[in-house]
């Protein structure tokens, strides 16, 4: 059982509370007191950051309209978002190893909503891009904060679907977020649909502070650089982190590329659809929410390989399909793509949180930085390349991306059998 950590600092030099065996604490898991409010509330946190993450990405037509720039140009407004993100995540996490998770996490989403707040007024797009920054910036205090948290206070066999919940939470904030600004910025134009979506994280921001419970086993620990060096350093010659890091971060870049392009390519001919109608094809978020939080039961069937290689195979027939020239087939393509990915994500994240046994605040944000330099790469190479060559060339770029989680998954698989016949005596010198 982890220690039990009361919340009060821990003092140099002065002695740990300790409590009887029969009053510590339970993990938290389905059923447990307090297990309802941590997934309402971590659902909160997961809804509001994906929204304002990704507040302008249906907006992108219409931005590149108004500001007169190329899709290059204005999937910026993502890519500045999801950067400033990677950068961040891993000091934050650091400062959540002092200070706390939930403090992290409630500090993170204040400034966050506040600048989006902000976001609807920046009189270019110089100026929205600095802004989106910052907000990236304040939203990498969630993420690896809140999967540290659930590591700590929920028991390992629950860990997977309380992951999987918070990952449902981005896919409902993913969609939410568009939804609403497509609808908002067909009525009144782009700036008012990224007020409305502030405005819809304010009140999940309000839902978080009010449900979370505290921490019950989070101890804080130094800010000692070297020290959180070396634990950095141990996570990155950990191979199956690496790996897992790998598949995160090609993850994201399919989604990014088709999710940064895909109102460029309906808005355009043959489709010719309006913002609305854009917005509300990521409606399909909803079969993330149900392929995440299914991710548990999943890996207990097939184990994570399986698990991952069903999630890449959904994810390419997915792009294949998504070439044709008929909506449906569109439609259909981007419900395989997206109910790969959150499958895949939700699989990795977990088993990032479980192979770390120490620094998992660590690792969890190496694993958001890869998983956010690959939205970035996504976002950007995938736009670039549907304004050079259209939309079979962004889903080229997707393919590419799939065929190097194979490749990871398939080096996991071989790696896993010759550690299986290694001598015992081999693995103890190892």
């Amino acid at each position: 059982m982890p220690p039990v950590h009361t919340g009060a600092p821990v003092i140099p030099g002065a002695s740990t509370p300790s409590f009887p065996q029969s009053e510590a604490p339970e993990p938290r898991a389905p059923g447990r007191p307090g297990y309802r409010r941590m997934s309402l509330a971590l659902f909160a946190a997961g809804l509001a950051t994906f929204a304002l993450l990704y507040s302008t990405q249906a907006l992108l037509p219409a931005i590149s309209v108004g500001f007169g720039v190329t899709a290059g140009r204005a999937s910026w407004t993502v890519s500045a978002a999801t950067g400033a993100l990677a950068l961040f995540v891993l000091p934050l996490s650091a400062l959540s190893e002092r200070f706390g998770r939930t403090r992290m996490m409630t500090w993170s989403m204040v400034v966050a909503v506040g600048v989006g707040l902000l976001v609807p007024f920046a009189p270019s797009l110089e100026w929205l891009v600095v802004l989106r920054a910052v907000q990236g910036a304040a939203i990498a205090g969630i993420p690896a904060s809140a999967m540290a948290y659930l590591a700590e206070e929920v028991k390992p066999t629950a860990l997977v679907g309380a992951i999987g919940l918070f990952v449902a939470g981005n896919s409902i904030g993913g969609m939410s977020g568009r939804l609403v600004t497509g609808w908002a910025a067909q009525l009144w134009g782009w700036r008012a649909g990224l007020g409305a979506v502030a405005l819809m994280s304010l009140v999940c921001a309000v839902a978080f502070l009010v449900l979370l419970p505290r921490a019950r086993f989070f101890r804080p620990a130094s800010l000692n650089p070297r020290a959180v060096g070396r634990t950095v350093v141990g996570h990155l010659r950990d191979p199956l982190l690496l790996r897992l890091y790998g598949i995160g971060a090609l993850f994201m870049t399919v989604f990014g590329a088709v999710y940064t392009v895909i109102g460029y390519r309906l808005v355009d001919e043959p489709f010719s659809l309006g913002q609305g109608v854009i917005g509300s094809v990521f409606l399909i978020y909803l079969v993330g929410t149900v392929s995440s939080a299914a991710a548990g039961k999943l890996v207990a069937r097939t184990g994570r390989r399986g698990a991952l290689y069903l999630a890449v195979t959904t994810t390419a027939l997915g792009l294949l399909l998504s070439l044709a020239e008929s909506l449906a087939a569109v439609l259909i393509g981007l419900v395989l793509i997206t109910a790969g990915f959150f499958a895949g994500h939700a699989v990795a994240s977990a088993a990032v949180s479980r192979t770390a046994k120490t620094g998992r605040a660590q690792a969890s944000a190496l694993y958001q930085s890869a998983y956010y330099l690959g939205s970035s790469a996504g976002g950007t190479l995938g736009a670039l390349a549907y304004h050079g060559a259209g939309w079979a060339a962004t889903v080229g770029i997707a393919l590419l991306a799939v065929l190097g989680v194979v490749s990871i998954t398939l080096y996991g698989s071989h790696a896993a059998r010759a550690e299986r016949r290694m001598p015992a005596s081999a693995m103890a010198a190892r």
